[in-house]
């Protein structure tokens, strides 16, 4: 606490001023950063005639052990009975986190799945300079520190039946429609095998979906030639600290700040039915690093995603 001296002055008014205005903020940002919330958005892509499906867009969970509140919520979702599960990746903070993802989705397990890894599935957080994220992208990975048990975490996704995509194109029947995927590795690592997956979707399916965890330019391009009707990505944080008016000011990826989050096009300037776009949905993720807990004007949520026929 401040002198009584240093309040006197115009100087100590000032300090004092800013101390507890930077108090405030820091104890807003850690308030929002557990303020869970449902987004849900209507995708066209379906083909006439056939019925609406229900997907719910998991990612960036970042699971410790004690983070009660979260795991709650997330076994709430359950509640809303999806016909289909995309989880994007950077399921874990923590070396014992595994069950507790688990026992956190719960029936979630049950129904169709479908994931990809991201850099927090392999590799454990550790302290960062958040301002670092507003600073050029120099190339540095955090792969100097302990590995996560990803390959737990992706035998117990298949025990559950869920597919995992790994630089791979699969198929799949949900509900009666026939979906053709893609999925590849961590961008963000460079994990990525666009050629693994490179060539037309497949025409006969009756949607096609690319999945990644970073939505590096480079794969949405690939996605969109390739004729995937929505490319489904999280990493982002949607900014994690956004301004009000202005939104996110990063994305940690090369994609532009202001699809950080949320249903878009790709590219960016396309419509419907142009030729070598996609949808882009970027989910703002449910966590964050366990040791910069904290979001500004960008809460933490998952999104239920109806698709339905094209107009």
């Amino acid at each position: 606490m401040p002198s009584p001296e240093l309040l006197r002055s115009p100087v100590g008014l000032t300090s004092a001023v800013g101390l507890g205005a930077g108090l405030a903020l820091a104890s807003y940002a850690a308030w929002e950063a557990r303020q869970y919330t449902l987004r849900e958005v209507t995708v066209p892509i379906l083909p006439a005639g056939r019925q609406a499906l229900r997907v719910l867009h998991l990612s960036d969970i970042h699971m410790a052990p004690d983070q009660r509140a979260k795991q709650e919520w997330l076994r709430w979702l359950a509640d809303l009975a999806p016909d289909l599960v995309i989880d994007t990746g950077d399921n874990l903070a923590h070396m014992r986190s595994v069950p507790v993802v688990l026992d956190s989705l719960g029936p979630l397990l049950d129904l169709p799945g479908i994931s990809v890894f991201g850099s927090n599935d392999y590799y454990s957080p550790g302290w960062r300079n958040p301002l670092r994220y507003l600073l050029p992208d120099r190339g540095h990975r955090n792969t100097d520190t302990a590995q996560l048990p990803w390959r737990e975490l992706k035998a117990r996704f298949s025990d559950r039946g869920w597919l995992h995509l790994c630089n791979e194109r699969a198929r799949i029947t949900v509900g009666g429609t026939t979906i053709a995927l893609a999925g590849v590795d961590d961008p963000h690592l460079d994990y990525d095998d666009l050629a693994a997956v490179a060539g037309p979707a497949d025409p006969d399916a009756d949607v096609r979906l690319g999945i990644t965890h970073a939505p590096y330019l480079r794969v949405l391009d690939q996605y969109a030639a390739d004729g995937y009707d929505a490319v489904i990505a999280g990493h982002t944080h949607g900014g994690q600290v956004c301004l009000p008016g202005i939104g996110a000011l990063t994305t940690n990826c090369d994609l532009e700040p202001a699809r950080a989050k949320g249903l878009h096009r790709h590219p960016a300037d396309s419509a419907p039915g142009d030729p070598g776009s996609a949808w882009l949905h970027v989910s703002a993720g449910i966590g964050t690093n366990p040791y910069v807990r904290f979001r500004v004007a960008c809460r933490p949520e998952a999104t239920l995603m109806t698709l339905i026929p094209k107009a």
